[in-house]
């Protein structure tokens, strides 16, 4: 089959590679009709999240079962299912517990309580990594899916792929951090970024009854997308101090939730790269410390920014004095996903808005450029093998 496979930083290339098999009873093996390029799968492009061998990449994917192992009994070959991004086995204490990016048994290579950098991790998730259990992603023509009996959800009939494709992982991650916040109605939600993640955070606020809603990014054309398909306010901290207009937006008093969906690879001035070379950090936490001093007193922050290292001058004593809420990680998106395939089914939200590429699997290269160099107005790339 065709797959894009990574081959080492800055390396991306779509090669022929042997078909996945069933390797388990509890295996079904997918044929792919929609992937969809991530910002987590930059991290890796980049180098900044390590990864020796060849891998196939991919962690959102939607597809037709072609084979089912001998204890399916959920799915048959012919169902159309999407496919959450954390590989969860169902039956461990944290799978059980409504933590499945927490388990104990999909990350066979690289799983333990510690967190460390290169050791100790949470669950497998599909193409990120050996460090998050080797698994070949869904940037290809079929993929094998371990635990099928567990995540896959079947997509109704009469919805498209785009309008279902990022249920597999940026609209649970965008409704996880708004989620978390618990709003009551009529907060006032700071999301930083404006990427993918960043605008589906936008739509799960409004969703859950935020008041208002601020789109902060130093790309113009992301802020046009985020207020042509969210209908949001609009900061671009390249023109305006955006701590200070967050606090004129509300009183003086700061947000009531931030969201974090950059991550640690914002865009960053000379200074910012040299103190990071100087601490051994990888990328930087310059937004995080944006949503700390942006948000009001007791408000929350949320992290869905990926974030690999640990950081010099961490501004805890700002986070204990202002009595900062922080929740953060991979989202759990079992405990939403049956939700949101309703909203999607029910109209009551539209995801595919945000697509502004949608290439041949053949020209994933050239996909990944597009979005990793923010070219020709990218936003979101999806592939069709």
């Amino acid at each position: 089959m065709k797959a894009a496979v990574f081959h080492k930083a800055g390396q991306i290339s779509v090669d022929t590679v042997e078909d996945p098999r069933l390797l388990d009873a509890r295996d079904v093996i997918l044929k792919v009709t929609s992937t969809a390029i991530c910002g987590s799968d930059l991290h890796i492009l980049n180098g900044a999240v390590p990864q020796k061998e060849p891998m196939i990449m991919g962690h959102e994917f939607m597809g037709i079962v072609e084979e089912v192992g001998a204890e399916i009994t959920n799915l048959k070959k012919g169902d159309r299912v999407v496919v959450p991004f954390p590989i969860s086995c169902g039956t461990c204490f944290f799978c059980t517990h409504d933590a499945s990016p927490a388990c104990e048994h999909s990350n066979y290579k690289h799983y333990g309580p510690n967190g460390d950098l290169l050791d100790q991790k949470g669950a497998a998730l599909f193409g990120y990594t050996d460090l998050y259990g080797g698994y070949s992603g869904g940037q290809a023509e079929y993929v094998r899916v371990p635990y099928a009996d567990i995540s896959p959800r079947i997509v109704p009939d009469h919805l498209s792929d785009e309008q279902a494709l990022f249920l597999t992982d940026i609209f649970p991650t965008g409704w996880s951090a708004i989620d978390w916040a618990q709003l009551k109605g009529g907060e006032v939600v700071a999301i930083f970024g404006s990427g993918p993640v960043g605008l589906m955070a936008q739509k799960a606020a409004w969703l859950n009854g935020a008041g208002r809603v601020i789109a902060i990014d130093p790309l113009d054309y992301r802020l046009a997308k985020a207020k042509a398909v969210n209908n949001v306010d609009t900061l671009n901290p390249n023109e305006v101090d955006v701590i200070e207009a967050i606090r004129e937006m509300t009183r003086g008093r700061g947000a009531d939730v931030c969201v974090d969906a950059v991550g640690f690879e914002p865009e960053r001035g000379f200074l910012d790269k040299v103190k990071a070379t100087v601490n051994f950090e990888v990328g930087s936490m310059k937004v995080l410390d944006m949503c700390f001093k942006a948000v009001r007193r007791m408000g929350t922050v949320s992290i869905v920014g990926v974030y690999g290292s640990p950081y010099d001058n961490f501004p805890l004593h700002r986070i204990f004095d202002k009595g900062i809420t922080i929740k953060q990680g991979q989202a759990p998106v079992l405990n939403y996903i049956d939700k949101l395939v309703e909203l999607v089914n029910e109209n009551k939200v539209v995801l595919d808005d945000i697509i502004t590429h949608s290439l041949p699997l053949s020209e994933a290269a050239h996909g990944y450029e597009l979005f990793d160099k923010k070219q020709d107005d990218c936003v979101k790339v999806v592939l069709k093998p």
